[in-house]
């Protein structure tokens, strides 16, 4: 008797029926299908580039084709390509609005066949260039971390690589831990209170908590040992921490600010743990601090009002009133770069400090530098469902208004590359924007409740959120569509970063125990 083969199991079957439609879609572009007209723009300056349209075969029409005509066209050479993430405007059928949309790979089927454009006009196209490095989207939980013994309430890793991360707890201590091995290494006692915000220096030398209990310390994240005094002013809780740039900081000075509920802000000098500033003028409390690279702190209020300060002398440069509501959270367009100092991406550390500060600036004003000016951008998000875009150097007016979240937005961060803005909000949604003149991009629909936080990858080409929900997601952001779900935490997830060298993302919640994830 022949031998009768077993019947396919069911992941053959899903196999072969995969295979069957992927043959069905390599279509064939039709030999009469023309040309497309393009015209290509710099995202970050909104300029045209070129000469004029451009006339491209829409059978020859990709992403990956696309990339190696604007190299070729900007005279690039080629070992220095640079990867770019295409997008063009294509009008909704049903709204007849205009959405961007990323590039697709058969532009026929998907939008010249349907109708939505017309090989007649001209397709503008926007490009932005790309981190030359590529970040993996972190896919599985490398270590659930327990010790905390309540809620985590902030996440930091070191700006330095992703092996140490910082987390601060209700359980009144921050805790520091070694990511490669998932193991703890310091315990930072001494507050009295809760710990509500953790923040690393950028050359990776001190870690500042706040507390509830109206004190910042400072700790040598070396030894865990508590460096210095409590530093003692505030009558109400911290809230939020900065510490001055790498660059802008006089020789071995280093300063921080801290924002409190007692609606002021103090700037302290780290190394004699020393009020330098008081910086008063908002009339509730001050839920968010940035300390930008041009000498101004950025302050975000429950008196509906943001307030700008020079950072020499404490006075006051502008008041940006525009939000109806409290101001949750601020983001400055150069906020990756100042938390990153003189670390990138090689993780090559200069020698000497001259050299240390000069990468440090020089980094800075790579990221800053738009058409020849240093611009430094702020988004605000706020309770009355709304968030502005400004630019404090023209002036008090807001760039754009950016409406769409149906409820409080409840944190804002801006993509590394300062091309995209990610806003998290209680509506379960996270928007993407264009961060050079705030229009909509796209909204990341999948939590089922509130999302609390969001990071960006240090290559700008992937988001993580944390939610409400228990879970951490990560998008896409050449498709906007979710790249991985990562279930896991117990609980509600209120912290979540994305180490500066893209190799983890730390997340800390409700259920008391960090975890580390990595692909």
């Amino acid at each position: 008797m022949a031998t009768v083969l077993p019947p396919p199991s069911k992941r053959q079957r899903t196999d072969a029926a995969d295979r069957a439609r992927l043959q069905q879609n390599i279509e064939e572009v039709p030999k009469d299908a023309g040309s497309l007209r393009l015209q290509f723009y710099d995202e970050t300056t909104g300029l045209p580039i070129g000469q004029g349209p451009v006339l491209v075969p829409v059978a020859d029409a990709t992403p990956r084709n696309l990339e190696l005509l604007l190299n070729t066209l900007q005279g690039h050479d080629p070992s220095e390509y640079i990867p770019y993430r295409f997008t063009l405007p294509v009008p909704d059928k049903k709204t007849s609005e205009t959405t961007t949309t990323a590039f697709p790979t058969n532009i026929y089927k998907t939008l010249i066949s349907p109708g939505l454009i017309s090989t007649e006009e001209v397709q503008n196209i926007s490009a932005a260039p790309q981190a030359v490095f590529r970040v993996q989207a972190v896919s599985r939980c490398a270590s659930s971390i327990p010790g905390h013994g309540e809620a985590i309430l902030a996440t930091q890793f070191s700006p330095r690589s992703s092996a140490k991360m910082v987390s601060g707890s209700g359980d009144n201590t921050a805790r520091i831990w070694d990511c490669d091995t998932g193991t703890p290494i310091h315990t930072l006692k001494g507050h009295t209170s809760w710990v509500l915000a953790v923040s690393w220096s950028p050359d990776d030398s001190k870690i500042a908590t706040g507390s509830m209990d109206n004190t910042v310390r400072l700790w040598d994240p070396k030894t865990g040992k508590q460096l210095g005094n409590p530093m003692k002013g505030h009558t109400k809780w911290v809230t939020s921490l900065a510490w001055e740039p790498y660059h802008t900081q006089q020789n071995g000075q280093p300063r921080m600010a801290s924002a409190s509920k007692d609606a002021t802000v103090r700037v302290w000098s780290a190394n004699q743990q020393t009020i330098e500033l008081v910086l008063s003028g908002h009339k509730g409390s001050v839920s968010c601090v940035k300390w930008g690279g041009t000498g101004r702190i950025y302050t975000g209020s429950h008196d509906k009002t943001i307030k700008l300060w020079n950072d020499k002398d404490g006075t006051l440069v502008h008041t940006l009133n525009s939000h109806a509501h409290w101001v949750n959270h601020l983001a400055l367009s150069t906020d990756f770069v100042i938390r990153t100092a003189f670390h990138d991406h090689t993780g090559k550390i200069p020698e000497t400090k001259e050299s240390k500060v000069s990468q440090a600036k020089d980094r800075f004003l790579k990221a800053a530098t738009i058409q020849g000016e240093v611009v430094e951008r702020l988004v605000s998000a706020s309770d009355d469902f709304t968030m502005y875009l400004w630019d404090p150097s023209k002036g008090t007016k807001p760039v754009a208004r950016m409406l769409g979240h149906q409820k409080q937005v409840n944190h804002v961060t801006f993509s590394p590359d300062g091309l995209l803005i990610a806003s998290s909000g209680f509506d379960n949604h996270t928007k993407i924007w264009n961060a050079r003149d705030g229009k909509f991009i796209n909204t990341l629909r999948g939590h089922v409740a509130p999302v609390y936080q969001c990071a960006f990858s240090p290559d700008s080409r992937l988001l993580v959120t944390g939610s409400k929900d228990t879970t951490l997601k990560v998008w896409d952001m050449r498709t906007h569509k979710l790249s991985v779900d990562l279930p896991g935490h117990k609980d509600e997830v209120y912290a979540v970063d994305w180490s500066p060298d893209g190799q983890k993302v730390g997340s800390g919640g409700k259920d008391k125990a960090v975890r580390v994830w990595r692909h």
